[in-house]
């Protein structure tokens, strides 16, 4: 059975104070079933991609409590996956689909952390790592640390190459009214931020966000409508250890090399079929690291280009990557970050991205990873007309 997306929205992203999860959730659900000409009625399924409710929000029960918001009856879940939550629950909700359990099917993706402490945050993301890092005390920005040590040490590049991501990202952001930062920076200004765990410095993090995304996915014999429906090919999910000590190398993520392995394999393409990307670059070595590990550079060789601007939109003539403006500029609420890279690559595919909008795109691909690798998925999407 074929699956497609028909239609997707998302919220702005950022320090929304005055919103609420449910207003967040309410509003962005009720825009994706506008777009996609259906009422919650036709909804066979809920997947609710989510990280920290339990932890910040004390509750558990995500599925019945939107189903509830949204004025359903149907089936409804809560996926969580750490930072790779939106994306799993797409997964899922595909894997619904594809099996004909369900003929229509809603995935939201959502998390308010801008409400809370900046340590009850760092704790609550924490859960995603080992037992042996939390007892530590280490977070999520010292472990990216470590691999970005690693990978500076292993291929001797210079730290110009990692604020380069920041670089790219920021402009892209620029260009886009949903995302937290929109203003475009230098290397220079990269390269002299506040030090957060060396070598990364603040503009090599992404921020705390809030943020709601959506989309509707439904079989080929429900598609219709004024969208053109944009065909998921593939959908890939592995694992890895939670924590960095039980790994072979740190420089790559075998999780997001695995899951890449069996996108590919599904939607029978190769890396150099894609024209656009949005990966997790959580930091700026994540996305250094995601390149290679997707199969577009050899190890070692991506960050030369990012810094060459080959993967910037405008200066691309291959592949264009993070032109949301990625988890660095777009903001990065965990549970939505997956839905919004879909949303993001499904908008490009329609032509629809005003001004970031990348020419001729056929196939893109979404690289949503949870922790410091311990799980990440791959989705890849084509556009109707080449079908």
């Amino acid at each position: 059975m074929k699956t497609a997306v028909l239609g997707v929205s998302s919220s702005k992203f950022g320090e929304l104070w005055d919103v609420s999860p449910r207003t967040l959730v309410s509003q962005t659900a009720n825009e994706v079933l506008k777009a996609s000409q259906l009422s919650i009625a036709d909804i066979d399924a809920i997947y609710v991609g989510n990280m920290l409710s339990g932890i910040l929000g004390n509750q558990e029960n995500l599925g019945s409590f939107f189903a509830e918001e949204l004025g359903a009856n149907c089936a409804a879940f809560k996926v969580e996956g750490a930072c790779a939550s939106g994306g799993l629950a797409f997964h899922n909700a595909y894997l619904g689909i594809k099996s004909g359990a369900y003929d229509r099917v809603l995935v939201i993706g959502v998390e308010k952390m801008t409400d809370h402490k900046p340590d009850e945050v760092a704790s609550g993301l924490m859960g995603a790592g080992s037992e042996e890092e939390r007892v530590s005390g280490i977070t999520f920005p010292g472990l990216y640390a470590i691999m970005a040590r690693a990978y500076i040490n292993k291929y001797k590049i210079p730290k110009e190459y990692l604020a380069s991501v920041a670089v790219k990202n920021h402009y892209h952001g620029s260009l886009n009214p949903k995302a937290q930062f929109q203003r475009a920076i230098t290397i220079e200004k990269a390269l002299q931020s506040t030090m957060i765990s060396d070598p990364l410095t603040l503009l090599d993090c992404s921020p705390i966000s809030d943020g709601a995304s959506a989309a509707v996915l439904v079989n080929e014999k429900n598609v219709g409508g004024k969208n053109k429906p944009v065909w998921v090919i593939g959908s890939g999910v592995a694992t890895d250890s939670l924590g960095l000590s039980k790994r072979d190398d740190i420089t790559s993520l075998k999780s997001a090399r695995l899951a890449a392995i069996k996108a590919y394999k599904q939607a029978n393409v190769k890396p150099a079929d894609i024209d656009i990307a949005e990966v997790h670059d959580c930091f700026t070595i994540a996305e250094i690291m995601a390149l290679e590990d997707l199969g577009f550079y050899q190890k070692g060789k991506s960050g030369k280009a990012i810094f060459e601007e080959k993967l910037t939109l405008g200066r691309s003539k291959e592949l264009v990557v993070n032109t949301s403006g990625g988890l660095k500029a777009c903001g990065h609420p965990v549970g939505a970050t997956g839905v919004k890279q879909i949303v993001e690559v499904v908008e490009q595919l329609r032509g629809k991205a005003d001004k970031r909008q990348v020419e001729d795109v056929r196939i893109g691909l979404t690289h949503n990873v949870g922790g410091s690798g311990a799980v990440a998925v791959v989705n890849i999407f084509k556009r109707a007309k080449d079908q």
